[in-house]
């Protein structure tokens, strides 16, 4: 499937929130639950609005994954950037009729491409046990894992931990 990532904007909002909360279930499986306030229209909109203003201002950059139709299949940010030392925190995730089509992976290394040309030299990510899937994604583009938590939680009736990876991005 031929995927770009475009960056959020206003005009996102409604079917950005279509496919958060057509997704729900299945991204509570893999990841915590963002709880039942964000899936609330206005709560949704307000937080929309929210991004958008942080990735005007900087320090955050967010990205919709969409197919030729320019349909949104999943999402893909670098958050909390570290302006000083180039740092950024990724987090992905593709729609659960997306799942197991390459996507990640494509939106991933678009995502490092892009951001490789802002200057970027490092960006980090975490991932649960659990998520073998992410894992993948995460090494087939370069990442290097540096470790697992100490601490475990639960969700969804199971022990985890986090593992951390970085990839160290050379100019």
């Amino acid at each position: 499937m031929d995927i770009f990532i475009e960056k959020l904007l206003v005009t996102d909002a409604e079917d950005l929130y279509n496919f958060e909360l057509g997704n729900r279930t299945f991204f509570e499986e893999m990841v915590p639950t963002r709880g039942d306030g964000y899936y609330n229209p206005e709560t949704f909109k307000k937080r929309h609005e929210t991004l958008l203003e942080e990735q005007v201002i900087g320090g955050s950059c967010f990205y919709l994954i969409k197919d030729h139709n320019s349909s949104i299949v999943g999402r893909i940010n670098l958050v909390d950037m570290d302006e000083s030392d180039k740092i950024g925190y990724l987090g992905y995730r593709v729609g659960q009729a997306h799942t197991g089509k390459g996507i990640a992976k494509k939106a991933l290394k678009l995502l490092v491409e892009t951001v490789t040309d802002e200057g970027v030299k490092q960006i980090k990510a975490k991932t649960t046990t659990n998520n073998i899937a992410s894992q993948r994604v995460l090494e087939k583009n370069g990442f290097e894992r540096i470790g697992t938590s100490r601490e475990e939680f639960e969700m969804n009736g199971r022990r985890l931990k986090f593992v951390y990876y970085a990839l160290n991005i050379s100019s």
